[in-house]
């Protein structure tokens, strides 16, 4: 049986593959496998949705990852993120490996904290944490033998100011594929692209160098495979969760909403109360309603948000309770509209000051220099290509859905993925 070894990149966009194919991994990978040129992400655009997705085949309304932080309802901020693996809603396609006797190993993959995985070292440090102690967070949702084995050696990787969670995920994949027998599906995923997006823009000269460090790693483990015998029984899988958009300016709902006296707050613009609340994704928004059983409330903000369509300087192209998204977009959760705007422009949640615009903040997730989280309808999206012994030469024009992901490399082990969304892309399979 053959196995599978995913390459997972952060924010990486359709259009890089031009580049890609002139680097000398990711060119030989392209050069004698399939492409797909165009995969949509699910709607928001998130990483932690978007991952999800890839792994379950499933849509966001579906397996309940609706953001990357614990979205609940409240009008709350700065919540902490999904890391745990039990809050997926069905299975991954590790977990239908696992249940066909498959060995499974998942390197810093999303919301994968606790999961039932032969090795795991799951993405669950916090994102602001730039201490000396990571192991905390480890303990209890990594698996023991990649902690016992590997942490004193690479964990430095992960401490202090200038942490780097690429370079600790890197080591523990070269280790893992020298020192034990080659897992039969094995998820090594990078973060970086989409840091260097977010702060510096989609197409600034430092991506090219992002991504020649991205050919690198991927070289370092297709010789770690050609070493052991074993690259021409892999099929290798390079794919993005998402693109990432250009932002001009960041439009401040909440403020907005506190202008219409939907929110209350202190002399310190702490939250009192609301009656509407934008939770960013980025590129779009989920707003929440107070009382969602009120129907004079729903008409209200639902008035507002429409008339922000003829804001010149706004321009919302997307304006849908959480019916509409679920029926058009698989979008469903604790909020009850999600807005989008035709023009770049990203959503910010702060309620200080009374202007409704703040500048990008280069780097920031979901205000910076480039974003994210909108719906698969953004000019750029993100991209898919594969080769191995269950993979033909060919290019698939057009788009695809990211959440034909998963059966399609279920269909690459000669397994099924069950009660899934996508369907898998034939094209490319032997």
């Amino acid at each position: 049986m053959p196995k599978l070894l995913v390459f997972c990149i952060d924010a990486l966009c359709a259009s890089d593959v031009d580049f890609m194919k002139t680097l000398p991994n990711f060119g030989w990978m392209l050069s004698r496998g399939a492409l797909v040129e165009k995969i949509d992400p699910v709607f928001p655009a998130l990483t932690y949705c978007c991952h999800t997705s890839i792994l379950t085949g499933t849509y966001v309304g579906k397996h309940k990852i609706v953001h990357n932080e614990k979205l609940t309802r409240g009008g709350k901020t700065n919540v902490p993120w999904n890391t745990l693996k039990k809050d997926v809603v069905g299975k991954t396609l590790l977990d239908v490996a696992h249940d066909h006797g498959l060995t499974t190993c998942s390197l810093s993959w999303p919301v994968s904290g606790g999961a039932d995985y032969d090795m795991n070292m799951p993405m669950i440090v916090p994102y602001s944490y730039h201490g000396y102690k990571p192991e905390k967070w480890l303990k209890g949702t990594a698996t023991d033998n990649l902690l016992d084995r590997y942490f004193h050696k690479h964990g430095r990787y992960i401490k202090g100011p200038d942490r780097s969670l690429d370079l600790f995920t890197m080591a523990l994949a070269l280790d893992i594929l020298e020192d034990y027998p080659q897992p039969d599906v094995m998820l090594v995923k990078m973060c970086d692209l989409d840091s260097v997006r977010h702060t510096y823009g989609v197409y600034h000269k430092k991506t090219k160098d992002q991504l020649r460090k991205h050919d690198e790693e991927l070289g370092a483990i297709i010789q770690c495979l050609r070493r052991k015998g074993m690259l021409e029984d892999t099929n290798l899988v390079v794919l993005g969760d998402h693109g990432q958009t250009d932002i001009q300016d960041v439009f401040l709902l909440n403020v907005l909403f506190k202008n219409y006296g939907l929110i209350q707050t202190d002399e310190e613009n702490n939250l009192l109360s609301f009656d509407a609340f934008c939770h960013s994704t980025g590129l779009a928004a989920l707003i929440e309603v107070g009382n969602p059983n009120d129907p004079a409330l729903i008409e209200k903000v639902g008035n507002i948000l429409e008339n922000l369509r003829k804001d010149p300087k706004v321009q919302l192209n997307l304006v849908m309770n959480v019916h509409e998204s679920e029926k058009e977009y698989g979008l469903s959760g604790p909020f009850d509209f999600v807005i989008e705007s035709a023009l770049p422009i990203a959503f910010g949640e702060s309620l200080q000051g009374t202007s409704l615009w703040e500048s990008k903040q280069p780097g920031d997730h979901k205000i910076g220099v480039a974003t994210h989280g909108g719906s698969p309808k953004r000019e750029e999206v993100t991209t898919f290509f594969a080769c191995g012994p269950s993979v033909t030469n060919t290019v698939v024009k057009g788009h695809r859905s990211m959440v034909d992901e998963a059966p399609t490399m279920a269909e690459m082990l000669g397994l099924s993925m069950k009660d899934v969304d996508g369907v898998s892309i034939k094209e490319i399979l032997r």
